[in-house]
């Protein structure tokens, strides 16, 4: 095993047999890890976006509107999650959005659905990241200059850790998810204890008198009224909605559920909505009575922290459990886009490597992808999540309208039992969702919400474009077996760089079906070839040497036009080159020879009627007889006998 193969087991594990799929499954209290992380952090940035918005023209009477606000958002969570609850049942396939607009709505729709989750889940890592390493800069300032570098190492870490399996990563990130809830508990009942109590310790909070900064928020500051009134709180809300990001992941990954897979879903989805909603509340509730307002360097929750827990342990304890949710919230992501795009591949929307498992029965490809892209995005941003939320939550509304408009249509046509309050359900939260998407693109639009409504065009273009390569594709390659196979004309070329084994060993296979040879040779350092010659001649083989002059010391283009003189003076005629290829003992010894074979290969990728074959020699193993059959033992002598070997080295 090479140390490349050593350190891949030692990092991904040993691979998985296909049939181990059902035991990598997962039980609901690992899902919710896995599956809700995104959506529960958001309470550690949802509560700050819409305060910074608001917080700009009112000041701290901005707290007065946040419990509202967050108040209608929670019951928008409610009407989106018992949608969905809907769709894994009617689709427990998965595909979420995607699924059910392709299958209700058309390919169109089924497309921006698409696009748009895509987006999302690309988004969720980069904003998710950058909110743990701002919860840990919070803690630590010192750390800013070095949140990007943070931020790409806790991208790495997430990604080698999802390639070893969906089982395992849901168990190495059930444990800080479940921390973060157990210190959201805590933070939440010991605030309402000490607001019950009368013990508002406002010192906490830079002595900030809320009292009198609430009495004036009903007369805002400069007397804004009217329509710029109106949206300034619609931009706030669609700030705010950013805490329903991750909702559609359960839906989107039933398959990843044990059986009974849509019962077990379902009961996830409903912790998930009800953890969400209450630390939401809980967070927007505590931040007006403690006066919490979020600064550039200091988060909502860690306001609340200090106010409730005080600078002592249970601080820390909750800034640790807020950074590794937020980075683990990432691993939604991880778990969906993967599984996404694998469907997405699988419908001939994306490269068919996406849909492939990999070693550990996870899809590999589709995670380093999302790894790549998200980590460019925090490098571009310089992990600014403020920055990046204007970005975020665009695509899941639209994803929110089409699902739940697909799923009134789905009511239409199926007429189950209770359709028509189900189709009244599902109305509601298109008309609800769609006018939230409206809301966050024209809300966000000049704040970078145009790269969205750019991007997921872009994207449907794309996977346009992909599908049409694959139906031309399959057209151009579709043969039916009608017609005869008539046979060619045939020629072997071989290409030789000196008189060596490994030249040999292309020679000798080349014989083995074919008579008709031209063994040529690059001449790319003449004063070689008269050395070349004289080897060439005491082997006496019975085929003559061509010299093939390279004024320019390509390799590749003298043998190219080659054959393409050979295929002008005989029309139809097929040409397979013969390369040979030295295999050194060791991995590291191939940094010292070149690819001449591998360019030769590339050369003629795209050239009609030409086979390009490569005969591997390997060092230090030859041929044997045992391995080859008696043809091959017959010309053992052209691998163990004497060959002349003062000539230049091989160029492979």
């Amino acid at each position: 095993m090479t140390p490349l193969s050593l350190a891949k087991r030692f990092l991904l594990g040993a691979p998985l047999a296909s049939e181990r799929l059902e035991h990598e499954k997962l039980d609901k209290k690992t899902a919710l890890a896995v599956l809700s992380s995104d959506a529960i952090s958001s309470v550690a940035y949802a509560t700050d976006q819409t305060l910074f918005v608001l917080g700009a023209v009112f000041g701290m009477g901005a707290l007065a509107y946040v419990v509202p606000t967050s108040a209608i958002i929670v019951g928008l969570l409610v009407i989106v999650g018992i949608s969905y609850e809907q769709t894994l049942q009617a689709y427990p396939g998965g595909g979420g959005s995607y699924t059910v607009a392709r299958e209700n709505l058309g390919k169109g729709p089924g497309l921006v659905a698409a696009a748009a989750l895509l987006t999302d889940y690309i988004l969720t890592v980069a904003v998710s990241v950058s909110g743990g390493v701002a919860a840990i800069t919070s803690a630590y300032p010192s750390l800013v200059p070095h949140a990007v570098a943070i931020g790409i190492a806790a991208v790495a870490l997430l990604t080698v850790v999802n390639l070893r399996g969906v089982r395992e990563s849901g168990a190495a990130f059930s444990v800080p998810t479940y921390a973060f809830i157990v210190m959201m508990v805590a933070l939440i009942g010991i605030g309402l204890w000490k607001v019950a109590h009368g013990a508002v310790p406002l010192s906490t909070t830079a002595n900030l008198n809320v009292d009198a900064a609430l009495a004036k928020a009903p007369r805002p500051p400069g007397g804004l009224t009217g329509f710029a009134l109106a949206f300034l709180l619609m931009r706030g809300f669609a700030e705010g909605c950013s805490a329903m990001t991750g909702t559609e992941a359960i839906s989107n990954g039933v398959q990843a559920f044990k059986a009974p897979a849509q019962r077990n879903a379902a009961i996830t989805l409903a912790w998930m909505v009800a953890i969400l909603g209450t630390f939401f509340l809980g967070t927007s509730w505590l931040a007006l009575h403690f006066g919490a307002m979020p600064t550039v360097n200091e988060t909502v929750l860690s306001r609340l922290g200090h106010a409730i827990f005080g600078s002592g342990l249970a601080y820390y304890a909750l800034q640790y459990a807020t950074f590794a949710i937020l980075v683990l919230a990432a691993n939604t992501a991880f778990a969906d886009f993967p599984r996404l795009a694998g469907i997405l591949a699988r419908d001939k929307y994306l490269p068919s490597q996406l849909a492939a498992r990999g070693d550990r029965l996870a899809f590999s490809n589709g995670i380093i992808a999302l790894a790549l892209v998200a980590s460019l995005l925090i490098w571009l941003f310089k992990s600014d999540t403020t920055a990046l939320v204007p970005l975020y939550a665009v695509g899941v509304f639209v994803c929110f309208t089409l699902s739940q408009a697909g799923m009134v249509v789905h009511w239409l046509e199926t007429r189950e039992p209770g359709w028509r309050w189900r189709a009244a359900l599902n109305g509601l939260g298109a008309v609800a969702t769609g006018i939230v998407s409206v809301i966050q693109v024209v809300t966000k639009f000049t704040e970078g919400g145009w790269i969205v409504a750019l991007l997921i065009p872009a994207l449907i273009v794309l996977l346009k474009s992909i599908n049409t390569h694959y139906r031309r594709f399959a057209i151009d390659v579709a043969f039916r077996g009608r017609s005869p196979i008539m046979p060619h004309a045939h020629t072997v070329v071989v290409a030789m760089a000196s008189v060596n084994k490994a030249a040999a060993s292309a020679l000798m296979y080349a014989t083995s079906f074919e008579r008709d040879i031209h063994p040529v040779h690059v001449e790319v350092d003449p004063e070689n070839t008269d050395r070349l010659l004289a080897e060439w001649d005491r082997w006496d083989i019975g085929y003559e040497l061509e010299i093939l002059p390279s004024p320019y010391r390509s390799i590749v283009r003298p043998l190219v036009d080659y054959v393409s003189k050979l295929q002008a003076e005989t029309p139809g005629l097929l040409v397979t080159v013969v390369t040979p290829e030295v295999v050194p003992r060791h991995w590291w010894e191939h940094l010292l020879h070149n690819k001449t074979a591998l360019f030769i290969r590339s050369a003629f990728l795209f050239k009609p009627n030409v086979v390009v074959v490569t005969v591997p020699y390997l060092v230090g193993h030859g041929y044997h007889a045992a391995r080859h059959g008696p043809r091959w033992a017959a010309d053992a002598s052209l691998f163990t006998g004497e060959i002349a070997t003062s000539g230049p080295a091989a160029r492979n």
